[in-house]
């Protein structure tokens, strides 16, 4: 077992992890040891070397969401460049996305009737299949392929300055961009959230987040591996399998987007046993904004503190976090936690403590720019920060409060409103169980303000009630025009709310 050294590829981090002890757990699985893992990543860098793939080559990987997604994902990355994607894509949404890198290889399960395997063979992609270990242990693989290439240009483990990963960002105003990270960035990445939640290897993390999402990849993996902790690797998200695998997992912590949290906590009453026999160190909230009350109530049930986290793909994931066992501040998403965080303006100045501006950020997990787009790099660099597209400030004790996406601010006639600012208002409403607030278009002002609602099982309340309300607590102008009951809000591939495009996809533009 090594010391806590600053690892700087992924095959480093590994090595957090005593030979014996378990890496990757799964239901009904014998689990992966760090050993075991250890030399799988070894055995994949060489066996993808013989078909010709090496470092700086791009893999594409579609796999189900379990322990096999996890294990391959580290070795893949630490032999090439690892782009996962999501298994639900349609044909058209996998070709666009393997030929805007370049794909080289892509990786499926053995059996799999992905439409990633036919673009692959239009595109004479080399298909690898991944076959499970015969000995059924967590995570464990082998790989083949029907042909072998050419030597790679690159062989051999990949260093820190290799890309370990690629990933688009989400696109929905434009064409998604291509976020190249470093192996020192995701490794820089994983080290900060370890160190800002005190992992150590006595943790057990339950991952229930997608593992083509940068959050799930590297809080949900890479963070406890790179403390020699365990991963238990669930199938993905369900709610109505939450419990279970907590009472088998017996975790001490887990990751998710409020959408998850909000969906447990709407079973909890059902599992009060399991939360009273697995208790929980703490849970980490991360990818979009937690609402205090969805934050309060998690603590209540779980009797645990919930981390607020601030993260986004171009940060190789976490930029701010709160602090455990020290001030939290609910509605924060918590202080610097990794890179350097400051405000700026629209001119490039920084701003004193307190100013509204743009969240900037710089620092060794921060992606070194996307790829090839060279206009987008100039719009997101400014004197070497990073331009996260987020309006904030920071207080003096050093805490960041989000107030917005710059492109999601609503400009009502010159009027701008925060989303976020009328969720909470709403939020506060006794049957309000879910809110978001969107821009729709207005003939004269330009855009006015709508919300979609969820209510609360069993509660009732109109659309003027809810007006009403947020007129007690809220400028006139920042009051919903239109407010729609929903019985469930459209979220995107990762399960986050997404409030850019909502008024088209609800026809409301």
């Amino acid at each position: 077992m090594t010391t806590m050294a600053t690892s700087t590829t992924l095959l480093d981090l590994l090595q957090a992890g005593a030979d014996t002890a378990p890496a990757i757990r799964a239901s009904g699985l014998e689990p992966l040891t760090y050993g075991a893992f250890r030399s799988l990543v070894t055995r994949t860098i060489d066996r993808l070397n013989e078909l010709g793939i090496g470092r700086g080559d791009r893999v594409a990987i579609v796999l189900p969401n379990g322990p096999e997604m996890a294990t391959a994902f580290v070795a893949v990355a630490s032999a090439s460049t690892a782009a996962p994607l999501n298994p639900g894509y349609r044909a058209d949404e996998f070709d666009f996305y393997m030929s805007d890198i370049n794909t080289k290889a892509l990786v499926v399960e053995e059996g799999s009737t992905s439409p990633a395997i036919e673009v692959a063979k239009n595109r004479g992609i080399t298909l690898i299949t991944l076959k499970l270990d015969s000995a059924g242990r967590a995570g464990s693989f082998t790989l083949s392929a029907e042909t072998t290439g050419a030597k790679p240009a690159h062989g051999g483990p990949a260093t820190s300055d290799d890309i370990a990963l690629i990933l688009h960002t989400s696109g929905t105003t434009s064409r998604p961009k291509i976020v190249p990270l470093s192996h020192r960035n995701v490794a820089a990445s994983a080290g900060n959230i370890a160190a800002a939640l005190k992992l150590s290897a006595d943790d057990r993390a339950l991952n229930i987040m997608p593992l083509f999402h940068i959050h799930g990849l590297i809080a949900g993996v890479l963070a406890p591996l790179s403390r020699g902790g365990s991963i238990f690797c669930t199938s993905g998200f369900n709610a109505l399998k939450f419990f279970h695998a907590m009472d088998e997992a017996a975790p001490t912590w887990y990751t998710g987007v409020p959408t998850m949290h909000q969906a447990i906590l709407s079973r909890a009453d059902h599992n009060r046993e399991i939360i009273a026999r697995h208790k929980l160190r703490f849970i980490r909230s991360s990818s979009s904004s937690l609402p205090p009350q969805v934050l309060a109530e998690l603590e209540s049930v779980f009797a645990a503190p919930v981390v607020e986290a601030y993260g986004m793909t171009e940060a190789a994931h976490q930029m701010a976090s709160n602090p455990i066992g020290a001030t939290r501040k609910p509605g924060t998403v918590g202080i610097a936690a990794g890179p350097e965080v400051a405000i700026m303006d629209t001119e490039g100045n920084m701003l004193s403590t307190g100013d509204v501006g743009e969240i900037v950020i710089r620092g060794p997990n921060v992606t070194a720019g996307y790829e090839n787009n060279e206009k987008a790099n100039g719009e997101a660099f400014t004197n070497g920060w990073f331009r996260t597209g987020d309006q904030g400030t920071i207080d003096t004790d050093g805490y960041i409060t989000i107030t917005g996406r710059l492109k999601e601010i609503i400009n009502r006639g010159g009027e701008k409103v925060s989303p976020r600012e009328v969720d909470e208002v709403l939020m506060d409403h006794p049957a309000v169980l879910q809110v978001v607030t969107f821009a729709i278009p207005h003939d004269k002002l330009g855009e006015d303000v709508a919300a979609a609602v969820v209510l609360r099982e069993g509660q009732q309340a109109t659309e003027r009630e809810l007006r009403d309300f947020a007129n007690e607590h809220l400028a006139h102008y920042k009051v919903p025009r239109k407010i729609l009951l929903l019985p469930e809000i459209p979220k995107g591939a990762t399960g986050k709310l997404q409030r850019i495009g909502l008024a088209q996809k609800l026809g409301l533009a």
